[in-house]
């Protein structure tokens, strides 16, 4: 069948929001209520929306096409999934994550503890564009010492979140960053400096909500601190060598390497370090904490659980969510459900306020229906793209809006690729960590009220000009 003969099979804009509310409906009340893991509740649905397109028309092919389609944005990241499980195994066994606790535990003021590791991983965020790197490396230490600290793991979770996607939102080494600019046709430096209109109201919030929780939150005594400290200084190498990992990480960004390639040359050191500093150890061992993870027997069961973690079974359990949302996703992108909800919503853009709500809507929409980040840049950035054109708006506009709704909420869907790595990497409930995510929730926010406010003045002023 011709794809022209065929329009006809694709879902109408009120079958398509039946079809988005039973999901919904289904999804919450399984992941929510019954607190079921996401995996069966996203089968279920899939297995539903499956049979009903076939019902509908669609043939085998198509839905398989469909699928494919839909898991192929997610290799990358599933890759980048495989290589952070391997990071993460390394750097505990080389005692890389221990230095940066220890390091922490000497430097770190418990009453600033939250704020400071907003900025830290903001600034790490920067320097190597990659919120997941950043949420795998300093994220994994700053778990532990929050844990020794007396802090909830969501709130601590929620403050490495927010401060890796404020980083990944102004580096100019962000995947994100470049595919919003390269979609709205935006120089990059452009994008970065109209973004910081957002970023940095948001930033300052958030930092003062992370400074009242941190004076308000129970912590630990010094003599705990004390003791975990020289149990990680007995059992692990702590010293500037075991910075080694961090600094080669660090290079590559600066070199602007590519992610895959950067982390597995992150884990490759972690590795080397390892042989050198245990030459005795085999090698099968090696490949054992690559695989399963590294076990610390510290004699110290605390210690022992923060430092034991990563490896590549430690990711499979988020791969198979992703592979089950992304198929989800793409069945629901080749019935025609987003897409006929997003061009329904076209006639209401008439304003850059509406505009720029609509574009955000879209893509917070999407991202809770398809759980891809990549495809809620780009499905709304290609859809709204001539209205922006058409209202004489600002192409920039469009991009801070795709960076905000597009990638900042991802980190928000418990079952998209974004929430469902830092459930995994740093094992916190999603629906437990999402509430203290400030920053995800405030940039977008900030976005819609920047469109209805300054850039409606601005828009005014330029029409009145003309």
């Amino acid at each position: 069948m011709k794809k022209d003969e065929r329009v006809h099979l694709e879902f109408g804009l009120a079958e398509s929001l039946i079809t988005l509310i039973v999901m919904f409906s289904l999804l919450g009340i399984l992941i929510i209520h019954y607190k079921m893991a996401p995996q069966i509740p996203i089968l279920l649905v899939f297995t539903l929306i499956m049979f009903y397109g076939h019902l509908r028309g669609f043939s085998w092919d198509e839905i398989f096409n469909g699928i494919v389609e839909g898991i192929t944005p997610g290799i990358i990241p599933i890759i980048i999934f495989l290589m952070i499980g391997l990071l993460v195994a390394s750097w505990l066994a080389s005692g890389t994550i221990a230095t940066i606790m220890v390091i922490g535990f000497r430097v770190l003021s418990i009453k600033f503890f939250l704020p400071t590791i907003f900025l830290i991983c903001g600034l790490i965020g920067i320097t190597v564009g990659s919120a997941f790197t950043t949420i795998s490396t300093m994220g994994i230490a700053f778990m532990g010492i929050g844990h020794v600290l007396g802090f909830p793991a969501p709130i601590v979770t929620g403050a490495i979140v927010s401060g890796a996607f404020l980083g990944n939102n102004m580096s100019p080494l962000s995947d994100t960053s470049n595919l919003t600019t390269g979609i709205a046709q935006v120089d990059l430096y452009v994008h970065l400096k109209n973004m910081s209109q957002s970023v940095i109201p948001a930033a300052v919030i958030a930092m003062a909500m992370y400074f009242f929780i941190g004076t308000t939150t129970h912590v630990a005594d010094l003599k705990t601190i004390h003791e975990i400290s020289n149990t990680l200084g007995h059992s692990f190498l702590i010293s500037g060598w075991s910075l080694i990992p961090i600094i080669v990480l660090l290079l590559l960004a600066w070199r602007k390497v590519p992610a895959v390639p950067s982390l597995l040359v992150g884990a490759l050191t972690a590795i080397a370090m390892v042989l050198i500093e245990s030459p005795g150890i085999k090698i099968n061992k090696i490949g054992l904490i690559l695989m399963s993870g590294y076990h610390a027997t510290t004699g110290v069961s605390t210690v022992n659980k923060i430092m034991s973690g990563g490896g590549i079974d430690s990711m499979l359990g988020s791969i198979s969510l992703i592979i089950c949302a992304l198929s989800l996703g793409g069945l629901l992108i080749k019935f025609g459900v987003v897409h006929g909800v997003i061009d329904s919503i076209q006639r209401f853009v008439n304003t850059p306020g509406r505009l720029i709500l609509m574009t955000a809507l879209s893509g917070i929409g999407i991202n809770f229906a398809v759980g891809e980040q990549y495809l809620s840049i780009i499905l709304p950035g290609t859809t709204f793209k001539g209205a922006y054109h058409r209202l004489g708006l600002d192409p920039k506009y469009l991009s801070r809006t795709l960076a905000t709704a597009g990638a900042d909420i991802n980190a928000l869907v418990p079952w998209g690729v974004s929430g469902v790595f830092i459930s995994g990497t740093l094992n916190v409930n999603p629906l437990k960590y999402i509430p203290f995510a400030f920053y995800p929730y405030l940039n977008p926010l900030m976005t819609i009220i920047l469109g209805f406010s300054l850039v409606s003045w601005k828009y005014r002023k330029k029409r009145q000009r003309s």
